[in-house]
């Protein structure tokens, strides 16, 4: 028998409960959506910030302790073959440059193209050519998230400099064409002669492709530029280089 003391119990006002619960989801749900946010925003940059820095650290400590490297190519005004010795898988070997994104702008290029490597740099596409060869030296970048290093590559028009250095010295690449739109299926952008180019014959040629459109991977962009110069290392940055 219950006593007449005790508190009757209530009606459960299930629709206030229902909102209630919602509400509370929904802002579990937001924070979380934030958390991620930040974290792709921010924190994959500063990560990649610190692997980039390390692969440079890295790279130049192997210069500076490896025996004179072997001097630049040759110039060719008639190119044989493709040049696509391979650099070791997933070293970075070389630096660029490119003044219209920045005096301070500057990232490591690593051999290959994996989902991992390219947290910690730019990725050299294994069997295209090598940096002043023969060929298309061809090179992928992040549009957005881990440092966001091809961000600008829109702002690339003819005329502007992309700048690389090596262990041998400087090679300065001179973009030949407005950046263009293509799908992930157009691997010809890549070839020794790339497709859909200004290029129609053999030469000595740079590619670079990133993603489009900025958080998606639908297309992607390719700037295609070629060779203008070479110089050692005791004749110093080329010009157009922020010294």
């Amino acid at each position: 028998m219950r006593s007449r003391w005790s508190p009757r119990p209530r009606d459960v006002d299930v629709p206030r409960l229902l909102v209630r619960t919602f509400s509370e989801v929904c802002l579990t749900a937001g924070s979380l959506i934030v958390l991620f946010v930040a974290y792709v925003l921010l924190w994959t940059g500063v990560k990649a910030d610190q692997a980039m820095d390390g692969e440079m650290a890295r790279m130049r400590d192997r210069w500076s302790a490896a025996p004179a490297a072997a001097p630049l190519p040759a110039p060719s005004k008639a190119p044989a073959g493709p040049e696509t010795a391979a650099y070791p898988p997933g070293r970075a070997f070389a630096e660029m440059y490119v003044p219209r994104f920045g005096p301070d702008w500057n990232k490591p290029v690593l051999e290959g193209t994996g989902t991992e490597l390219l947290k910690k740099g730019l990725g050299h596409y294994a069997g295209t050519a090598r940096l002043g060869g023969t060929g298309n030296f061809a090179v992928a970048g992040h549009r957005r998230t881990y440092g966001d290093p091809f961000k600008d590559i829109p702002k690339l028009r003819p005329g502007d400099l992309v700048i690389l250095k090596d262990a041998a010295g400087w090679y300065t690449y001179t973009v030949r064409a407005d950046v263009l739109r293509t799908l992930p299926t157009e691997v010809g952008v890549v070839d020794p002669v790339p497709a859909r180019s200004p290029f129609t014959g053999p030469g000595k040629y740079l590619t670079l492709t990133t993603c489009d459109p900025e958080w998606g991977h639908s297309h992607r962009l390719v700037v295609w530029a070629e060779l203008t110069g070479m110089r050692t290392l005791a004749q110093g940055s080329p010009e157009g280089l922020a010294r």
